[in-house]
């Protein structure tokens, strides 16, 4: 008997308190957590973050040249992100110090200064840099070309410029320039990818031969030297800057291989937009940035 009446008070008792669950708005079904709200992103950087090769071919009359559907406008995209401003220019240098300033393109401690505001609120950084300052313009002058003797020692100054260690000092002063204005933000720095395919062959068209494997192969070379810079660079900071390599998202994708994710049009080889990512490119670009962070402990942080 006593037994029965304790398990009817047990009874009341959990009827009572599941009465009390539900005016309280209780359920009884799993707890979900709610998604972390979106990482404010701020760009910075070169033509590769400027989004060239996404969309037109040559540089119009602006100070800063911005294409759109590049890597920093995919990665917007994402739930997970919100784009607060992209600052990057087409032909960006690091500062008015760099012997390729063009006294028009806002270098990257410009982009820095002018951008206080949202990279003092910014949880993520993404920028390309370096590639201008190291000499590329030359490199592509003289080695989208047969002459072999021009390239070598073209690639020759670049490199030994690299190994001075100028370039990653310079880098180095960026990155912790950008953590100055960003204390709260996750700085990546993505490299660049290597341009040629050697296995392919020379390049030709119309029977002549416009870039030689042997160039190919010395332009690659500059390229790794670059990035090897870069992630010195990041290393030697002291900064929250992580290096992004992409080199192997593009194997397979040089401009000479079946499959380019990166613009050549040999019938205008002026043209600003070459040896740029395509859409493509800009693809395996915002995919690398967005595996390499991990967003939902940026947004918890």
């Amino acid at each position: 008997m006593a037994t029965h009446q304790a398990r009817r008070r047990n009874l009341a008792l959990a009827g009572g308190l599941a009465a009390l669950a539900l005016t309280l708005g209780f359920t009884a079904g799993p707890a979900t957590a709610a998604p972390p709200p979106p990482v404010d992103y701020v760009a910075l950087g070169d033509s590769y973050t400027a989004g060239t090769g996404a969309d037109g071919l040559y540089r119009p009359p602006v100070a800063c040249w911005q294409s759109p559907g590049g890597y920093v406008d995919l990665a917007d995209a994402s739930p997970k992100v919100t784009l607060t401003v992209n600052l990057a220019c087409h032909g960006a240098v690091l500062s008015d110090a760099s012997p390729f300033y063009d006294v028009v393109t806002p270098t990257i401690a410009q982009q820095i200064a002018a951008g206080q505001q949202a990279l003092a609120g910014a949880e993520l950084i993404s920028i390309t840099a370096g590639a201008v300052d190291a000499g590329s313009g030359l490199a592509l002058q003289a080695c989208a070309s047969p002459d072999t003797q021009l390239c070598a020692a073209t690639v020759a100054g670049i490199i030994a410029n690299l190994q001075s260690g100028a370039l990653q000092t310079a880098l180095a002063t960026t990155y912790q320039a950008i953590e100055a204005s960003a204390p709260d933000a996750v700085i990546a720095v993505l490299g660049y990818p290597r341009l040629f395919d050697p296995s392919q062959g020379d390049i030709v068209i119309n029977g002549i031969t416009i870039v030689p494997v042997q160039n190919q192969i010395l332009v690659n070379q500059a390229i790794d030297a670059l990035n090897a810079t870069i992630a010195a660079a990041v290393a030697s900071s002291g900064t929250n800057a992580v290096f992004i390599d992409v080199t192997k998202r593009f194997l397979g994708h040089a401009v000479n291989s079946d499959n380019p994710w990166i613009v050549l049009d040999l019938t205008q080889a002026a043209a600003d937009a070459n040896f740029h990512p395509s859409d493509a490119g800009h693809q395996a670009y915002a995919s690398a940035l967005l595996s390499s962070v991990k967003l939902n402990q940026l947004a918890k942080r």
